[in-house]
């Protein structure tokens, strides 16, 4: 998948990259230069698992 993918599933879900990034355990810059290469398999599960439990955490 690739970084625009990434981001473009990341602000679909109404959450920021700073966010997504912090989850992660990333600092916002690195996250960001990140995105300019492709994911591999399983850097989307771990994004997708991190937006997850954001939105899990926004609802409540």
């Amino acid at each position: 998948m690739s970084g625009q993918e990434i981001k473009a599933l990341i602000l679909e879900s109404g959450l920021k990259c700073w966010q997504v990034a912090d989850k992660l355990g990333m600092n916002d810059g690195n996250f960001s230069r990140k995105l300019r290469k492709p994911f591999d398999e399983k850097a989307v599960a771990a994004v997708k698992e991190a937006i997850a439990k954001l939105k899990a955490t926004k609802e409540n």
